[in-house]
Order: C-alpha cells, then structure tokens, then sequence
C-alpha cells in the first residue's frame, strides 16, 4: 500500500536513496555484519548525498523536509539491514532532533553541519545497569563546579557507543530533587572529554553491524555550555521525543515483517515437498494469509499515524499502540517465515535467518511492549 502523502518529490527522493544503496550498501552488508561495524566511510557518503538528517533547517545545512522524507530513509535502509537502519536512524531521527529542537544557536552550528555530513555520529545515553525502563531512577549524576559538570555513573545498551562521536547523555544534576524525574538534565559529551570512555563493545545475537557497548563516567568534566535544554527538565524532553523515536521503531518492523514475508513467499513458491510446492499446501497459504492481512493492517496505521506526526499532532496513544502491536507482530512474522523455509531457515546462508535473530529486540527498546501498554491505559483514562 502506497502512502497517499507521498507525491513526486518523494519517490525522486526514494528513487535517489535506493539507488545509492544498491552500489553502497547491498553487496557489502553481509560482510558489515560479520565485522560489526558500519564504515566511516559510508555514512560520508550518506552525507553527501542528502540522507542523514535531511529535516534539518537549511541554514544549518539540511534540506528542510518533514518526516514523510523520514519514513522513507528508514524505510530503504530497514530494506538492506536492520542494523544499518538500527544505527543510522538512531543518529538521524532520534538523536539529531534534541540538538535541533533544544540546542543553542552556539550548539546547533557547532553540530548539526557536521551531524548532516556524517563528520559526527551521534548517540544518546539512557539505560544504565539498573535502570532500563525506569529512567527516573537513573544513578548518573553530573555535580556542577565552576565552568564543568563533574559526571559520574555508567551506562549500558547504547546504540553507536563505540563509534559515535557525541553522546546526549541523561543524568542527575539534583539527586535529591523529588520526585526524582524533575532532577534530570541533558549533557552534550564530546569524544576526547576528560574522564569519559568507552566499555566493552557488547556481543548481541542479532543487529550485528550496529555497534552497542557501555559507556563510562569517571569524574568526567563537561563543559556547563554543552547542557541541553534546561537544568532539571530533561525528563520532559525525553517523553516528548520518545513519540518520534516509537514511531521510528514501528517504521523499522513494519518494513522487516513485509521483507521477511516477501522472502518466504518467493521460497514456498519455488520449494517443493512430497513433489508438490510448498506454496500449495492449505497450511502455507493459510499462513501467508494470516501474516499478510496483519502486515498491511499495520502499513495502514502507520501511513495514518506517520501523516498526523509529520503535521506536528501530540500522538502519545497512537505511536505507543504502533510500536507494541507491530513490533510483536513482526516476531509472529519471522517465526512463521523461519518454520515455512524450514531446516533452511536456521542456516546463515539464508536471509531470513539473519532478519529472524534481528527482530525480537524491537519489542524491547524505545520502551518495552509493557510499557507501551501501561501509556495506553493512562491514555484511556484507566
């Protein structure tokens, strides 16, 4: 189903996106993914083809556009890897957008040109060893002494940790702020601060080639002008991004149930058992059946949800119901597309392996399926 906001503009722009794909990133994904690493290389390229950050305002380098140019980049790279669209999308439309939105004109020009051209990969900081969905609760803390924020605490699961460049970091500038969500701050961590380095690189079972490690803080001093936003409302901004960064992980398994789908069609049509197709056996079709009518109910919600988004519409309910719903529905998808490929899904040699091990985690960060189900509740009133 084609999105109907989507006019000319945007599928030159897909159209442009794809093709570069198809020489950059298609034929070496594979071998991306067994390193665990994306090339510096490639994002620069993205860079300067348009593609990271193209929301971004013009005077700082951007091109303007709105989030159905997003969708599309998400789109495209999901198609190649959920990896590559796990990191890039991160920095592009989950990351960059607080620079933008909360930075000063000092922070904007000193990062969004360089955020646009690939220079500075970004991440953000949340989830410590005993803190996960529990951001209130958060030990981190930044002490203010003179001109530097003395930061001390660790965190774990960060999505371009040992690569990136510039890290939002979520802490405690008032540890004794009641309640504790209101003592929250944002701090901009630069590679090279004093104090501030790198854990171990974390060893996943799937995503491989979007980098994920620790990152510790030992007295590290940040400068008191990389605060973003204001002292104490860090929450605030957290919550009221976390609806783009839900929607972003929707986008993402939405994309990778209809690829898992179209992966398993072609192979039930050509695959053959007690001298029949697999795809004539009731069971098949049943299932492809099931799992088709899911997917594009969810490419429908999406398509709505996507157009009121990018008009700038609070949709708090709306994005928690698509990322819980169709990011377990996608794990429904690549189990059922693993068990028709049979003993041949489990073989590495075959896509549909890699995208299987790379779906469960959706339903986990940006809020796990729980916690999408908890703000529905409250948004009904319950």
């Amino acid at each position: 189903m084609e999105a109907t906001f989507f006019t000319e503009e945007h599928q030159i722009f897909r159209n442009s996106l794809r093709k570069m794909l198809e020489k950059e990133a298609y034929p070496y994904y594979n071998h991306w993914d067994k390193e665990q690493k994306i090339p510096r290389d490639f994002w620069l390229k993205m860079g300067e083809n348009g593609f990271l950050c193209p929301w971004i305002a013009e005077e700082y380098g951007g091109l303007g556009l709105d989030f159905t140019y997003s969708m599309i980049l998400i789109e495209e790279l999901q198609k190649v890897g959920a990896g590559l669209a796990s990191s890039m999308t991160l920095h592009t439309d989950i990351v960059s957008p607080y620079i933008s939105s909360l930075g000063t004109k000092e922070q904007k020009q000193k990062w969004l040109p360089r955020c646009i051209s690939g220079e500075v990969i970004t991440a953000i900081a949340m989830t410590e060893p005993g803190a996960g969905s529990d951001l209130a609760n958060i030990k981190t803390t930044a002490r203010r002494e003179g001109d530097y924020y003395i930061v001390n605490g660790e965190k774990t699961f960060i999505t371009n940790a040992i690569y990136g460049d510039l890290v939002i970091l979520v802490c405690k500038t008032d540890p004794k702020a009641s309640p504790s969500h209101r003592g929250i701050s944002l701090l901009l961590v630069e590679n090279g601060t004093e104090g501030f380095k790198r854990g171990k690189k974390l060893d996943k079972i799937g995503q491989h080639c979007s980098d994920t490690g620790e990152l510790v803080f030992e007295d590290a001093k940040v400068p008191v002008s990389n605060l973003l936003g204001e002292e104490g409302k860090g929450f605030y901004y957290l919550m009221d991004k976390l609806q783009q960064e839900r929607l972003v992980v929707a986008i993402e398994c939405l994309v990778e149930a209809e690829e898992m789908l179209r992966l398993t069609i072609d192979y039930v049509k050509n695959r053959q058992a007690f001298g029949t197709l697999i795809s004539k056996f009731q069971n098949t079709q049943f299932k492809i059946a099931e799992m088709a009518t899911e997917i594009e109910l969810g490419r429908s919600f999406i398509h709505q949800v996507v157009e009121r988004h990018a008009k700038g519409e609070k949709l708090i309910k709306e994005a928690s119901m698509a990322k819980w719903w169709i990011t377990e529905m996608t794990k429904r998808v690549a189990a059922e597309c693993l068990h028709l490929h049979g003993g041949y899904g489990y073989i590495e040699e075959y896509e549909i392996a890699r995208r299987y091990r790379d779906t469960p985690v959706a339903s986990i960060y940006a809020g796990s399926t729980e916690i999408m189900k908890t703000i529905i509740a409250k948004q009904l009133d319950l």
